[in-house]
């Protein structure tokens, strides 16, 4: 069983293998695309990059549970791990479309992204699942990290807090006077949480472990 500490803000896996390195790579080049083209325009940028997190956890969920059909086994929880790692991204994008709706420049840019990063993505998970964790788990630290300048630009001043989106408060059970920085608080945690989920089931595959059981939060 996975223990996770989602506490830990800073923690870091740091690429051994070949495929780590390439995972961390494709993350880069992603995250790079996106800073180039929105730069500090965060919640623009939240939109386009949520849109494009929320699609491992539904492939990986899918693809585990044919695994599961065709050989009979149990997937000790993975599958709904997963799917609630998938809805929880798509809760982070219902929350920034809330605050500011994306232009017709920004859709347009959802809809290739999305096209093509479902499809790269089903390949890479169905060749190695592991690989494709690794990559979920890089993705979940670059968020961590942006979620942590945009609460720093915050509290400079130099972006605005509005109220948080009632569906933020109700969602996070936050109070009734919450911020968006409470929000974006929240969600750091969130991707901090799929981090370590991700990146631990990565290293139980790469042990040899199908199924490790489904991970316990620790606090």
């Amino acid at each position: 069983m996975l223990t996770i500490d989602k506490t830990d803000l800073s923690r870091h896996h740091v690429p051994r293998l070949l495929a780590d390195r390439i995972a961390y790579r494709l993350v880069g080049m992603v995250q790079f695309c996106a800073g180039a083209l929105f730069g500090r325009r965060y919640r623009h940028r939240t939109i386009v990059l949520e849109t494009i997190a929320a699609v491992p956890g539904m492939v990986a969920a899918t693809l585990l549970h044919l695994r599961c059909l065709r050989l009979m086994i149990d997937d000790r929880g993975w599958i709904r791990v997963l799917m609630n790692e998938a809805e929880t991204q798509r809760v982070h994008l219902m929350v920034f479309v809330a605050v500011d709706r994306p232009s017709l420049f920004e859709r347009l840019i959802v809809l290739l992204a999305q096209g093509f990063f479902y499809n790269a993505y089903f390949l890479i998970y169905l060749i190695s699942p592991r690989t494709g964790h690794r990559i979920s788990g890089y993705f979940a630290e670059n968020a961590v990290r942006g979620y942590g300048h945009y609460l720093d630009s915050i509290g400079e001043g130099q972006q605005e807090n509005p109220p948080a989106p009632e569906l933020a408060i109700a969602y996070w059970n936050l109070a009734p006077d919450a911020r968006l920085s409470d929000v974006i608080a929240a969600i750091r945690e969130d991707e901090a949480l799929h981090r370590d989920i991700n990146h631990g089931f990565a290293d139980a595959l790469e042990k040899g472990e199908d199924f490790p059981g489904p991970p316990r939060i620790g606090f």
